[in-house]
């Protein structure tokens, strides 16, 4: 008998037939919510120059502005897992609609309100406000998407719904582009995001009336959000007592750590691998340094969107273990590949884009594992504790990251900081295989 005619007959058909109308709604909101996260994430990325030079009275590239940069980026990652961990307990505790508004209004109005800022100081403390909004957002989306979304679909949509962010990187590269030299306008956009909170009201209402049966996973009626739970083992003490929860969010923790340790470190200097071999092959350092934002924002985004966009995919066919082994067994091998194999300049693009797909590829798998490592009434808090949280090892990263590309010629350092995936690879055996399972146990 051949194995499509052994599966039950969910199974077998493609994962988005059967899905509803309001099912895909859920998915453009919870995505369009992730989307302007980014965006939030990214305008001071592209805007940091003007932006710190006009305010310390230096130029973009000096080592102040740098300084200054590094900082305050630390800063947003400590904001981020802040909210993060803030906001999904918030969900857990108040419902998914409720706290999805919050977390956008408050990234929303904080980054507009940033456009006002007079010294670095006052940067800081708001870039800190918006993370605390965009890194509850995800935590709460994650978890909505993975309860409204059947199990044999769920690892498909939980998949799209993070590779979405992509969209909120071209947004801040659109933005920056309008607003051209004045920063303030580029801030000033991010205030748009608040008009979605409309839309989230109207579709995510978190009372018992509205509620299908997600934890069982029926799909005979529209599955809907979670409601504010009422049981004695909720809030983040209790969950914290849970030994079984309490190791999954650590394991969590740890391989979303491995992985925005692994962006910051190794993705992230695909620019300077680019430009290190055109200054070594005689190109001049102006039209070096133009290719190699070209290589970045294009040829190695490329591998990045095939990879986000395959993981789902990948997670849902070969199971989330073997789709993050995987994963991490070719970012381990193509980060040094792309390092020291290249001859052509075509070849180091080509090598950066395969060490895209795999170094940033494998975090859209964090939407599809950690929501189905927790049961409905800590869902969004554990899911928040393990992709936040790892914001603060990805800060200590960060500075690391930094301090062995000081001492160690860029290639080797960029090799280096790769073998930390040999950590996600150990980890990923602590946590539990969840597919096709409904609920965590």
């Amino acid at each position: 008998m051949s194995q499509p005619e052994t599966l039950p007959l969910e199974e077998q058909r493609p994962w988005y037939r059967g899905i509803s109308g309001f099912q895909w709604l859920i998915l453009v909101v919870a995505s369009a919510g992730w989307i302007f996260d980014i965006y939030e994430n990214q305008i001071f990325a592209v805007a940091r120059g003007n932006m710190l030079g006009e305010l310390l009275h230096a130029p973009a590239n000096s080592p102040l502005v740098i300084q200054w940069g590094d900082r305050i980026n630390s800063c947003f990652l400590l904001g981020g897992a802040t909210g993060g961990i803030l906001f999904g307990m918030l969900a857990d505790r108040f419902g998914r609609g409720r706290s999805m508004t919050l977390s956008i209004l408050v990234y929303a109005f904080f980054s507009a309100l940033t456009a006002a800022s007079h010294n670095v100081w006052q940067v800081m403390v708001l870039r800190f406000l918006v993370a605390t909004g965009t890194g509850g957002e995800w935590a709460v989306a994650a978890a909505l998407v993975s309860e409204v979304f059947p199990k044999r679909a769920r690892a498909h949509a939980s998949g799209i719904f993070h590779a979405s962010s992509l969209l909120g990187g071209f947004a801040a590269g659109l933005a920056s582009i309008l607003a051209g030299t004045n920063w303030r306008a580029t801030f000033l956009m991010g205030l748009v995001p608040a008009l979605l909170v409309f839309a989230v009201r109207f579709l995510i209402r978190d009372d018992k009336a509205h509620l299908g049966a997600v934890e069982g996973d029926i799909e005979t009626g529209p599955a809907q959000p979670q409601p504010a739970p009422q049981h004695a083992d909720e809030g983040f003490a209790a969950f914290w007592r849970n030994p079984v929860y309490r190791k999954r969010a650590i394991c969590g923790l740890i391989l979303a750590g491995v992985g925005l340790a692994g962006y910051w470190g190794v993705y992230v200097a695909g620019q300077d691998i680019a430009r290190d071999f055109l200054l070594k092959h005689g190109m001049a350092a102006a039209a070096a340094e133009q290719e190699a934002k070209r290589a970045y924002s294009y040829y190695q985004n490329i591998g990045n969107a095939i990879g986000l966009f395959s993981m789902g995919p990948l997670c849902a066919w070969l199971g989330r273990r073997r789709a993050f082994f995987i994963m991490q067994v070719g970012a381990l091998i193509s980060a040094p590949l792309a390092c020291f194999a290249p001859t052509t300049y075509a070849m180091q693009l080509f090598l950066l884009s395969v060490m895209g797909f795999f170094v940033n590829g494998m975090h859209a798998g964090y939407a599809v594992w950690f929501p189905e490592l927790f049961p409905a009434r800590l869902r969004a808090t554990g899911a928040g504790i393990c992709f936040n949280g790892a914001r603060l090892l990805a800060a200590t990263a960060l500075y690391g990251s930094a301090w062995l590309k000081s001492r160690v010629e860029l290639r080797q350092a960029v090799s280096i900081l790769a073998m930390v995936y040999l950590i996600g690879l150990i980890v990923i055996f602590f946590l539990p295989e969840t597919k096709g399972e409904a609920t965590a146990d």
